[in-house]
């Protein structure tokens, strides 16, 4: 026996649910199966998209249609990813979910996994909770992989209890606007539920669940994030975790109903296109173009900290007390290679700004 988790978004959410697996269940047994996206944006990964099973070495069978990742995977270049790593130092079993074939090609590798793996349990976790959208809102900024896996798992036969951890966290659907489509909070998560993965989050880019944990460790304030900049709240209720009902959610997700058929990835992307006015992958496309035209450059300490103390004036202004180390890349102009320098460039620097895994704003003369 062994629970199931599937990491509705993929990334940050794989890392969540780890945290989860031990908070909701102990850490009894063996720890869980997570089936997730190799889906980690254009900071880890340069390729658009998610990765499928072609996009890797390595690869372990699980089922005839599921394949786990092991440490000694790897992505096949010019395609990166997190998940080997999270393998090697986390103790789950990381399976990769492939979307290539719509929803009925992530429902039918569900219903296979939990054939094969008969779980005590299984959960379908969002960070966020951007998954309870309607598919409107305008600040919806990635609703495609959450909509195909909320669209797949609620074919399964079996029960699956739909989990949202740090609501408002991942910038796209305000807290206050998810309090109606949840359940009160299970638990909140505190320093201790986040130690275990706090060697992960020192060089994984999720923000949703940087913030998640720092909301856990007691910070407070308003977080930047994104290439955009968006404001995110850190209050006392940034660290909890709710259950939605699946079926309720579905029936308000727009896109979700309209992926319930589909048989490709495109086709899933034709549908987000036409409800949404948009396809998340065509926004890594245009900006993976963008990216490849940027001439390298290398980090001057001086120049950037002088850069650094422009922002920080600018965020003063804007009533922004944190940020996350992916927005500061993008906002002093470094692609995603440099990412991991510059953090190391600003902790060693300047370490009483830093509070893991945010950069605190500094107060001004």
């Amino acid at each position: 026996m062994t629970r199931l988790i599937v990491a509705a978004g993929g990334g940050g959410d794989a890392v969540a649910a780890t945290v989860v697996d031990a908070a909701l269940y102990g850490g009894s047994g063996s720890p869980a199966v997570i089936l997730t996206y190799a889906w980690d944006r254009l900071l880890v990964d340069p390729v658009p998209g998610p990765r499928g099973p072609d996009d890797f070495t390595g690869l372990a069978p699980l089922t005839p249609s599921v394949r786990t990742v092991p440490p000694t995977a790897r992505p096949i270049a010019p395609a990166g990813s997190t998940l080997p790593r999270l393998a090697n130092e986390l103790p789950h079993t990381f399976a990769l979910l492939d979307p290539q074939h719509g929803a009925e090609g992530i429902a039918h590798q569900l219903d296979a996994l939990v054939h094969h793996l008969n779980p005590e349990s299984i959960d379908l976790l969002d960070v966020g909770g951007d998954i309870l959208a309607r598919g409107d809102e305008p600040t919806l900024r990635s609703p495609l992989a959450d909509a195909l896996t909320l669209a797949a798992c609620s074919q399964l036969g079996s029960r699956v209890r739909l989990l949202i951890a740090g609501p408002g966290l991942d910038g796209e659907i305000p807290a206050e606007d998810l309090a109606d489509r949840m359940g009160p909070p299970l638990l909140t998560f505190t320093s201790k539920h986040i130690e275990p993965i706090s060697p992960v989050l020192e060089w994984h880019p999720s923000e949703a669940t940087g913030m998640l944990a720092a909301a856990a460790r007691g910070v407070r304030g308003l977080c930047e994030v994104r290439g955009a900049g968006l404001p995110v709240p850190l209050t006392e209720h940034s660290a909890t975790l709710h259950e939605a009902a699946l079926n309720q959610a579905l029936h308000r997700n727009t896109l979700a109903r309209a992926l319930l058929t589909t048989k490709t990835l495109a086709e899933a992307e034709q549908r987000s296109r036409e409800i949404c006015g948009y396809s998340e992958i065509d926004y890594e496309r245009t900006k993976a173009k963008r990216l490849a035209t940027q001439l390298p450059h290398e980090i001057d300490p001086t120049r950037t900290l002088h850069r650094l103390d422009e922002f920080e004036a600018a965020a003063r202004r804007r009533g922004i007390t944190h940020t996350t180390f992916r927005r500061i890349t993008e906002a002093l102009g470094f692609d995603g290679k440099h990412r991991q320098d510059l953090r190391k460039l600003l902790i060693t620097r300047r370490p009483f700004q830093y509070e893991a895994p945010l950069w605190r704003i500094s107060r001004g003369a």
